[in-house]
């Protein structure tokens, strides 16, 4: 594994330690699957198409 990170450190023309760190910075700034899932349930759905609507627009997609 450390040496596909220096690879890959060499062809981003970084040291290894840089691209380690902007590696880590990335994943520390994407929001994990729990964060995702508090946000989607936290929206409000009132607006958007029932059940109905949307089973019966899959069922005609497959026709």
């Amino acid at each position: 594994m450390a040496e596909q990170l220096k690879a890959r450190a060499a062809e981003a023309g970084l040291s290894l330690s840089v691209y380690v760190a902007r590696e880590l910075a990335d994943i520390a700034a994407r929001p994990t699957n729990a964060e995702i899932v508090k946000r989607l349930k936290a929206r409000d759905r009132s607006q958007g198409p029932s059940s109905e609507k949307i089973l019966q627009a899959v069922a005609e997609g497959r026709r």
